[in-house]
Parts: C-alpha cells; sequence; structure tokens
C-alpha cells in the first residue's frame, strides 16, 4: 500500500468510526464536522480532485431530505401535528388503545415524512398528552422512537437512508412501498406488541385527566392547507413525479403564505444532516475509488449477499457498528453487483436495524435527549428490552418476506 492509500485508509476509518462514536477524541465535532474535515481531507491527500469530489454527492438525496423537511417544518408551524395528536389521545379510552394510537400516527407520519423529523415533533407531544393524563410517559416516548423506524421503512422518503437507496438504485417509489409497506406494518405491530408486554401492568391504569396539549397556534385552514399539500406531494411520488422534484415544490408551496415567516421554517431544517450526507458521499466515494478494486468486487460475488438472509445480517450488523447512512454508502459498489430489487433488502435491514439499541438510529437519540430534558429519561436497557426482540422478529420477518420477492 502506498502512502496515499494509508492516508485515504485512515481518513476513512477515522470518518466512519468518528460517525459512529458521535465524535473524534480531543475535539468538539460533532456527526456533521468530523464528514465535512473527512471529505475535506480526502481531497487534500489526493484521494479524489475536488471536481470529483463535486460529482460524487448526490444533489437528489440531498433536495430530497432539504424538501421533506421543510414540509414537515411547515406541517408543524401549521399545527398540523399537534391537531392530530389531540385527536388520537381524545379519543384514547385506555392506555393501551392510547399506545396504539401513537404507535399508528407515528408510524405512519415516518411512512411518508423523514422519521427523524417526525420524532422531533411527536416526542413533546407526547410528553404533553402523558402529562396532562398523569400517565407513565416511558412506554409511550418508546413508541415514537420505534415506531418512527418501523413506519419509516415503508418508503423511499422513510428516512435519510431510504432517500439514498432511492436515489441509487432508481426503483419506482410505488413499487418500493409496495414490497416494503408489509414489512413495515408487521413491525409496527411488534413494537406495540412488545411495549404493551413489557408495561402491561402499566397500562393497566385508566387514564385520568383531559390530554390537552396547550393552546391551538394557527387557524384550521392553514392547517388544512399544509395537510392537502403535504398529500399532494405523497400522491406525485406515487404517479412517478421524480421525488426531489415534488419535495421542493411542496415546500416552496408551503412557503408562499403570509401566515409562517420562512425564517422560523428554516431554523427547522438540520443543516448539519443536510452537511454530514455531503461529507460522507466523498469520504465513500475516495474509499471506493481507493480499494474496490475489480477484483474485490469480483470475489464479493462469493460472498452470497444475494441471498435476503445474508444480505439483511451483513446491512444490519454494519448499521449498528457505524450507523445506517454510512453503512449504506458502504455497501453501496458491492450492490451494482446484485439485482436492482436487493436494495430493497438494505432498505428493509438498514432502517430496522435502528430499533436494536438506543444508539442504532438518529430518532432514537432524538427522543431520549427529548426526554431527559422533560425529567422523564430513557435508559439504554429501556430500549434493549423492547428494541432487541422487536428488531430481531422484524429482520427475520423481513429476510423471509424478500426470500420470496418479486411475488410469483
Amino acid at each position: 500500500m502506498n502512502s496515499q492509500k494509508l492516508l485515504v485508509a485512515l481518513v476513512f476509518l477515522a470518518t466512519y468510526g468518528g460517525v459512529a462514536f458521535g465524535r473524534l477524541p480531543f475535539t468538539r465535532l460533532d456527526r456533521a464536522g468530523i464528514a465535512l474535515v473527512g471529505a475535506t481531507a480526502m481531497v487534500v491527500c489526493g484521494g479524489l480532485t475536488l471536481d470529483e469530489a463535486f460529482k460524487s454527492i448526490d444533489l437528489g438525496a440531498l433536495a430530497l431530505l432539504l424538501g421533506m423537511m421543510a414540509i414537515v417544518a411547515e406541517l408543524e408551524l401549521a399545527g398540523f401535528f399537534r391537531s392530530a395528536s389531540l385527536f388520537a389521545a381524545r379519543r384514547a379510552h385506555s392506555q393501551f388503545a392510547l399506545l396504539a394510537g401513537i404507535v399508528a400516527v407515528t408510524g405512519l407520519f415516518s411512512a411518508f415524512l423523514v422519521n427523524d423529523a417526525v420524532c422531533l415533533v411527536m416526542a413533546p407531544l407526547v410528553l404533553r398528552v402523558t402529562r396532562a393524563l398523569k400517565l407513565n410517559a416511558k412506554p409511550f416516548l418508546l413508541a415514537t422512537a420505534l415506531a418512527s423506524n418501523a413506519g419509516g421503512a415503508a418508503t423511499i422518503t422513510g428516512n435519510p437512508q431510504n432517500m439514498i437507496i432511492g436515489a441509487a438504485s432508481q426503483i419506482p417509489y410505488g413499487r418500493f412501498a409496495a414490497a416494503l409497506a408489509p414489512v413495515a406494518a408487521v413491525a409496527l405491530l411488534l413494537v406495540f406488541a412488545l411495549i404493551a408486554f413489557v408495561y402491561r401492568r402499566d397500562l393497566r391504569e385508566r387514564p385520568s385527566g383531559e390530554p390537552e396539549i396547550g393552546p391551538a397556534r394557527a387557524h384550521k385552514g392553514l392547517t388544512l392547507r399544509a395537510a392537502l399539500t403535504a398529500l399532494g406531494v405523497v400522491v406525485a411520488f406515487f404517479l412517478g413525479v421524480p421525488a426531489p422534484k415534488a419535495a421542493l415544490a411542496g415546500a416552496s408551496l408551503l412557503l408562499l403564505t403570509r401566515a409562517i415567516k420562512p425564517q422560523k421554517v428554516y431554523r427547522r431544517i438540520d443543516g448539519g444532516l443536510l452537511l454530514m450526507f455531503a461529507g460522507l458521499f466523498i469520504v465513500a466515494a475516495a474509499g471506493e475509488r481507493a480499494f474496490l478494486t475489480p477484483d474485490i468486487l469480483r470475489r464479493a460475488q462469493g460472498w452470497g449477499l444475494e441471498n435476503a438472509w445474508i444480505l439483511t445480517a451483513v446491512t444490519a450488523t454494519l448499521s449498528n457498528l457505524v450507523s445506517n447512512v454510512p453503512a449504506v454508502l458502504a455497501l453501496k459498489p458491492f450492490m451494482a453487483q446484485l439485482p436492482r430489487d436487493s436494495w430493497l433488502v438494505v432498505a428493509m435491514a438498514s432502517t430496522l436495524a435502528g430499533n436494536l439499541t438506543l444508539l442504532g438510529s438518529a430518532a432514537n437519540l432524538i427522543v431520549a435527549e427529548i426526554a431527559r430534558r422533560s425529567g422523564a429519561p430513557l435508559s439504554f436497557w429501556d430500549f434493549l428490552v423492547v428494541g432487541f426482540p422487536a428488531t430481531v422478529l422484524s429482520l427475520a420477518f423481513g429476510a423471509a418476506h424478500f426470500g420470496g420477492w418479486p411475488p410469483g
């Protein structure tokens, strides 16, 4: 190995390791900063030229993520999530019904909107509802995090890694959803069943109090406009309109209002996530160019990745080692050797693997941080006792499902 390849290898490992652990020793960098520094180092050490680095960034995936985050922000500001949560809470006459409602609402929203953004909105609402009803918030917060991962597996727009997969595979939105929706539905049922079983004693008590979550901040017309626009975007996805184009069009349409200042929308867009994506695209491209020779790619054909069970295990393991987005980017070169529909297995496994532990996905960490700040902390064990069996069972169902895909 020459000195340049050695430098590329060190930068690649440091970047992926830093993203996996969330920090680098002796620095205060977060994941976005680590990815940016890693991408810059790849260009400086000659892993890629500046033009090659720019070309390696998937602008379609970034545009889709940006558009969906803006739509979620505008739905939140319009009061849509508040209205939906209050509607579900007022019709839940038992804690089991409330749990089912939270799983269903979070899972449905996460299926079409970015699950991380949904958690940012839903977790505070769940806390307000449970406090108003004088309930233990823990099972409902767990339901929010785990259901967002399970529901997010259903479509290309459900989470960031699926957006990358959608852009790389060019699988139509409708076909993607048809393949993954049954797996997501089973995963959501497992989340509900396991939380209901683990917390069955707490959930037997009837709610007391009124499920109010604060005064309304927007009138019905604004909420309806935001909901119809978001629905139109989803319909456009299924009709075959390019996902980035539909998402940006919907976000732009919602910005055309006097009722909401655009600065409020901008503040809710996670620029750090976009930056991390761009950096990881560059780092992954440099690593692929330096080390994935034609000989290595030929050898990969003998690893059995065409088998849904093996690909599920590899993807889930890698996702828990380095996080799901880096895992998908690392697998991308090998997927070129497999049938296009193998990407569906990667989407399923990389998403559902996020429920394994507290550290498995950004959605889990978002909910845990909101819970900690509100005085209702969730421990690593709280996630593991429900998330581990939910993950194993849902991955097994997914692997079996795709073992026979496509139908007939």
